[in-house]
Parts: C-alpha cells; sequence; structure tokens
C-alpha cells in the first residue's frame, strides 16, 4: 500500500552516481574477460590454440613461488575493492544533508541521517506501527521522504496515514524549513499468528 503525502514524488538524476556506476559495469566487464582469459589459457589475438604464456615464460614463473600467491592477493584486492566501491554507489542514493533557510539570509545543513532517525522515533512510536524505516532522498533544496512502515495486525491504515500526514511529517517540515516535503510511505501489514488458548 502506498501513501502520497504533500505534494508528488519527483525523481532526482544523479550524474556522477550514473557516471560512476557504468564506469563500474566496463571495470567488471574487463575484469570477467580478463579471468576467462586466464581460465581458458587462450590469447583473445593469438588465436585459441595459443598459450596465453610460452613454455619460457612458464617455466620462470614456475619457478618464482612467491609470484602466484601475489597474483592471487592482488586479484582478491582488486575484487574486495570493487565490491567497496558498488557498495558505496548504492549507499550514495541517500540525501546526506538538507538546506536550511534561517530566516536572516544566511544557510545551515541539517544531516539527513539525523532527519531520518527524527521522523523515525516518531514514525515508530505511534500506535499500530512495528517497525519504521526511513530514507532521505532528492536534492538539499528540495529533499523527498520514503518510509516503510510495518504495521502490527490490529493497526487502521488510515489511522495511521492521519497521524503521519498531521504531527509527524509537519515537525519534519518544521525541523527543515520546508514549505512542503514530498512523502512516499509504504504500508506493509505484519503477519497475525494464531494463539493456542489452553
Amino acid at each position: 500500500m502506498n501513501a502520497q503525502t504533500k505534494g508528488p514524488m519527483k525523481a532526482h538524476a544523479q550524474p556522477l552516481g550514473t557516471v560512476n556506476r557504468i564506469l563500474l559495469a566496463l571495470v567488471a566487464l574487463a575484469l570477467l574477460a580478463g579471468g576467462a582469459v586466464l581460465l581458458t589459457g587462450r590469447g583473445p589475438l593469438e588465436g585459441r590454440r595459443a598459450p596465453l604464456l610460452s613454455a619460457a615464460r612458464r617455466r620462470h614463473w614456475h619457478a618464482e613461488g612467491w609470484w602466484w600467491w601475489a597474483v592471487v592477493a592482488v586479484l582478491a584486492l582488486c575484487v574486495l575493492l570493487a565490491l567497496w566501491w558498488f557498495s558505496a554507489q548504492l549507499r550514495r542514493s541517500r540525501l546526506p544533508a538538507v538546506l536550511v533557510d534561517t530566516g536572516d539570509g544566511a544557510f545551515a545543513l541539517l544531516r539527513g541521517r539525523a532527519l531520518e532517525e527524527a521522523v523515525a522515533v516518531e514514525a515508530g512510536a505511534l500506535d499500530g506501527v512495528a517497525r519504521c524505516r526511513v530514507a532521505l532522498r532528492g536534492r538539499r533544496t528540495a529533499p523527498v521522504l520514503r518510509l516503510d512502515l510495518r504495521l502490527e495486525p490490529h493497526a487502521v491504515p488510515a489511522d495511521v496515514l492521519a497521524a503521519l500526514a498531521g504531527p509527524v511529517l509537519d515537525h519534519a517540515r518544521a525541523s527543515a524549513g520546508l514549505a512542503e516535503l514530498p512523502t512516499e510511505i509504504r504500508f506493509q501489514v505484519a503477519d497475525h499468528r494464531a494463539q493456542r488458548v489452553s
């Protein structure tokens, strides 16, 4: 169940994030191609039956016992760095800060994580809410909230929505100095487990 409050949900493109993801995909393809060449032992420019290393080169590197351990360590490090970079790109979709107009011609930055935590605490304290996850997205001057709520079996979604659209989001807008705060709310009802009566 989705609910929209105080304006439509707007998607904001992040060009830098898109470029990073494209570069990551290209690096991944290059690593996959290199791994395929190493596994099959076929040089891509020398024919299907040409060895990747000549017999003399293989004998030379086989004698150097440390060499293969170094190659494996470097490749493992590259894989770990690629995974870390990929996870960092996914996390960057969250808004780190909101630009707040102080009213005297100056601006202040409100940490996005602080706003998320404040909304999560207020929403989680509502009657019938079992769990609440909040993500702040968009731009510093036009943030967008996304709430994922898990409701108790007895909860009434309309009542929870009214409480969210009232005090909870009013406090969030006031603290961020925003006239409006587009919000997407997703409800998920917790499973009701039958109780045994003796």
